[in-house]
């Protein structure tokens, strides 16, 4: 696939740049699951029939941020003062919000209202980047299904405890 971006995706600093996003995003996002993993308290809540396994968010969420690292360093590399790098920037400081805000603080309906707008942040990021970069809008994709589905959940998990 070619397009405007691809030569700026090439080359030691742009390589150094894609190990520093994953390095952060992986890094933070790790960190934070550990320091928030579920507990009793998410144990004897009240869950809903299409509540997965504990043990699947992890894979998945590494996953994710892993494709959240790429769309995120591919914009950069393109368009780094860009309404899609404010977007990016505003979903990643809520996803790592979202976490301790439900497994620590146990503050159900805020975590809910996070999610809610970081979904709309990453919708509104898959938008900007579609004509100029269509496999970050794509990545996006997969990480807007993933959280609109965890969003469901959050809700429905507020809505029954």
């Amino acid at each position: 696939m070619t397009n405007n971006t691809s030569p700026r995706l090439r080359g030691p600093g742009a390589m150094a740049l894609l190990a520093l996003f994953l390095i952060v995003v992986l890094g933070m996002g790790i960190f934070i699951g550990t320091q928030s993993a579920p507990g009793a308290w998410y144990a004897n809540l009240n869950k809903p029939f299409f509540n997965p396994p504990n043990w699947i968010f992890g894979p998945v969420w590494t996953v994710l941020y892993v494709f959240i690292a790429v769309a995120g360093w591919r914009t950069f590399r393109a368009a780094p003062r860009s309404k899609a790098m404010v977007f990016w920037y505003g979903q990643m400081a809520l996803n790592w919000a979202w976490s301790p805000l439900f497994f620590v603080l146990h503050q159900v309906w805020n975590a809910f209202a996070v999610i809610a707008c970081m979904f709309a942040l990453i919708l509104l990021f898959i938008k900007d980047r579609w004509h100029p970069d269509p496999a970050s809008a794509l990545l996006f994709c997969a990480y807007a299904t993933w959280v609109g589905f965890a969003g469901l959940l959050n809700l429905s998990l507020a809505l029954m405890n």
